[in-house]
């Protein structure tokens, strides 16, 4: 059998959303795991933050960047390049959601600036990882999803729809990107304790809510998330490519 190694000594991860929640404690643990990580995050002071929290040293680059606009991306993958010389790992954590009324009752430019954040993002930045990856002739990219993607909930569908439509990129990509040893998957956790879902874990009724959907009774930590990306950036997860694994703690099997 082959040795299997879950070290990423020498790697150079691409973490999107990296500043903060998730992203921040995957950052984390691929420097641990020896790896370089560059963070991109929209706001300089999540930034700086991360940055005080992390200690790095030259194995982390911080790029300002919105990964919905196609110059930034394109500025982000250039700075990892000329710094790292390579791209192994690409993860797109970014997520973003605003309470949504009905479908029938949303303004377009607010669909779209959802489905921007969070699919179209994610299509920019896998575009660009895989031109690199494919001159390599091996890399990871791996998509932070959502069990959204398979419930209708209210205030969360446009949301929904984007993670959706994120699954099916990962499908389509990782057919498309087999050719060039890169596997592409995604990881759909449920409700993560961060800042982007503060708005339903801080309301204890809400919390409760969700709790009770949960059978493992509590709604997930970041590190809960970590094992999984980790092992999907990992060689032992070489031969597994178009897949999700669902990180819930049992929620969609009841």
């Amino acid at each position: 059998m082959q040795n299997i190694s879950y070290n990423l000594e020498g790697k150079v991860a691409v973490v999107t959303g990296g500043s903060r929640g998730i992203g921040l404690a995957l950052a984390g643990e691929y420097l641990r795991q020896g790896a370089r990580v560059v963070i991109c995050g929209r706001k300089q002071q999540n930034l700086e933050a991360a940055k005080e929290a992390l200690q790095g040293g030259d194995n982390l680059l911080f790029i300002q960047a919105h990964i919905a606009n196609e110059t930034d991306v394109d500025n982000l993958f250039q700075a990892c390049l000329s710094k790292f010389g390579q791209i192994d790992i690409l993860v797109n954590n970014v997520g973003m959601n605003l309470l949504t009324p009905t479908l029938a009752d949303t303004e377009p430019a607010l669909f779209q600036k959802i489905i921007d954040s969070n699919l179209t993002g994610t299509y920019l930045c896998s575009r660009k990882a895989a031109q690199a990856m494919r001159e390599q002739k091996q890399g990871k990219i791996i998509n932070i999803s959502s069990i959204a993607a398979r419930r209708a909930a209210p205030g969360m569908g446009i949301y929904g729809i984007a993670k959706a439509g994120i699954e099916m990129l990962t499908k389509v990509l990782a057919a498309e990107l087999a050719a060039y040893n890169i596997q592409v998957n995604a990881v759909a956790p449920c409700m993560v304790r961060t800042d982007f879902s503060k708005p339903f874990w801080s309301d204890p009724e809400r919390c409760r809510q969700a709790e009770s959907r949960i059978p493992f009774g509590r709604i997930a930590e970041p590190d809960d998330v970590v094992p999984a990306v980790l092992f999907l950036s990992s060689a032992g997860s070489n031969f597994i490519t178009g897949q999700v694994i669902i990180v819930d703690g049992g929620a969609t099997i009841v």
